[in-house]
């Protein structure tokens, strides 16, 4: 009986000691003076719409101060608090599952405490809401020094948007340090992948059913190798353009280079046996196709056009948007039809891309031209294909939007965006609610905050995966050295009405 009244003593003093213990870790100073005004922070995460599973967001405060403490609340209670004589806070894993999920369809708020010389401040707090809505789980883009011609390297790289993970996928060392460009999944499916390598050993690289392979895509009737690719929603068809590719360079100051096509057509490649098509209405005489894009049934294909000019015409050249309808058991596609005016308004089109739903579409608009990535007023535009109404959505800046790619759930956006800097693509993060409404964007999330102002890479072609694509690098060693398999080529018929 004794030893039990001991055990029961025992307890009851370790649970007082732990409950002193959080109360102590809990107690704040007394902030005397209250701030009109919000903290200054870096990344920008004040009053944003995030999803539960999003790595931890860290941030920098900018702020002339000695001493800072960050308070997460969820409603009224205090889970807890990050002292920083820096102004980093980093937040554990544990910390930030916790928040996320006590916070999971409402907000958590953040007020910052600081002290130098003086008393303590207490800055506005300010909410971010978390929502049920998950993101996929990994992200891949290409890392790339933001040059014009020459690289030292390169390489596809996959991100885990849950923790700060980070693998390479594929890097220019398997294809002798040539360029490894156009990665593309079918509908956020880590195991559909494709891109392009280019120079010596070059082909296009598939990976799908756990296999490996690379093709010639370039016949002897095409333009060139395939560029910019969609792959059709069954995985048995590729859509790619055909294009060839001039640069010319600036000498203003607010411009640095010009990219653009002399000619363009599109292909389909049928994945089942490597053969390429042509269908005439997207080989037209005269006009540009390029960035092909899937509706989401399959039965659709979207993708840009412009008049062919002179390339000392190039401010001239404006795209458009299209549609053409597609029967995949025949592989016949049906009249094209203009689906936004974008030229007869001093605009251009590019990089479509559908909502997994169907209902939406988002595109890069810029004054001219196709590679929005170097023109500095292109805008992200929201186009609703059911009331054809055509928005400009709050996720735009004074410097370049240039990629964006959907979630397989349309509830999530990624893009590309240079507006920390004017010379860096950085990936952002945006909500899309039912609503039809982009909400505040946020810069991809990185241990240390700072990250993105010391890194001297830019971060291209941001795509959205469900899971992390389970590749090995080293396995590319296998068709390094393999010739290419030739793509067959067939010239597909004409047909004047939708099938």
């Amino acid at each position: 009986m004794g030893k039990g009244k001991g055990h029961i003593q025992y307890g009851v003093i370790l649970g007082l000691m732990i409950l002193l213990f959080s109360a102590c870790q809990q107690q704040l100073p007394k902030a005397d003076v209250q701030l009109d005004r919000l903290p200054q922070l870096f990344p920008d995460y004040v009053e944003l719409t995030i999803p539960e599973n999003i790595a931890p967001l860290n941030f920098q405060l900018q702020e002339d101060y000695d001493q800072f403490i960050a308070c997460f609340f969820v409603e009224k209670e205090l889970l807890f608090s990050v002292h920083s004589n820096s102004g980093k806070i980093e937040l554990g894993m544990k910390q930030w599952k916790q928040l996320t999920a006590k916070s999971k369809g409402r907000e958590y708020t953040v007020e910052i405490l600081a002290q130098k010389d003086g008393p303590w401040v207490r800055f506005q707090r300010f909410e971010n809401r978390v929502v049920a809505d998950r993101i996929d789980s990994y992200l891949v883009y290409r890392l790339i020094e933001p040059g014009f011609e020459t690289w030292k390297s390169m390489g596809i790289y996959q991100r885990c948007l849950e923790d700060f993970e980070e693998s390479p996928i594929v890097t220019n060392e398997v294809n002798h340090g040539g360029c490894v460009n156009c990665h593309s999944f079918r509908m956020n499916d880590p195991d559909k992948l494709l891109f392009h390598m280019r120079g010596p050993g070059g082909g296009t690289v598939f990976w799908q059913e756990q296999q490996l392979s690379k093709v010639e895509t370039k016949t002897a009737e095409t333009l060139s190798s395939a560029v910019y690719p969609a792959w059709h929603p069954s995985g048995d068809f590729v859509a790619f353009s055909v294009n060839k590719i001039v640069q010319s360079f600036h000498a203003l100051p607010d411009k640095q280079v010009e990219v653009l096509d002399t000619l363009s057509d599109l292909v389909l490649y049928d994945t089942r046996n490597q053969t390429i098509s042509q269908p005439m209405q997207l080989a037209t005489a005269g006009l540009l196709e390029t960035f092909p894009t899937w509706a989401p049934d399959g039965k659709t294909l979207f993708y840009c056009a412009a008049k062919a000019l002179p390339p000392d015409q190039y401010d001239e050249i404006r795209y458009d948007l299209f549609q053409v309808a597609f029967d995949s058991e025949s592989r016949q596609f049906g009249k094209p039809e203009l689906v936004v005016n974008a030229s007869d308004s001093g605009k251009s089109i590019s990089f479509p891309r559908v909502s997994p739903d169907g209902r939406y579409l988002v595109y890069c608009q810029s004054d001219y031209g196709n590679f929005s990535i170097w023109h500095r007023e292109s805008d992200l535009m929201l186009l609703d294909l059911v009331t054809h109404e055509i928005s400009c959505p709050e996720l735009n800046s004074s410097q370049a939007e240039s990629y964006h790619s959907w979630s397989s759930t349309g509830r999530w956006m990624v893009f590309s965006s240079r507006r920390q800097d004017g010379l860096y693509t950085r990936s952002y993060i945006a909500y899309f609610d039912a609503a039809g409404k982009f909400h505040k964007p946020f810069l991809l999330p990185f241990k240390d905050p700072l990250f993105s102002q010391k890194f001297t890479k830019a971060f291209n072609v941001p795509e959205l995966v469900k899971s992390k694509v389970q590749l090995d690098p080293r396995s590319f060693e296998r068709i390094r050295n393999q010739t290419a398999v030739p793509a067959s080529f067939f010239q597909a018929h004409t047909f004047t009405t939708n099938p």
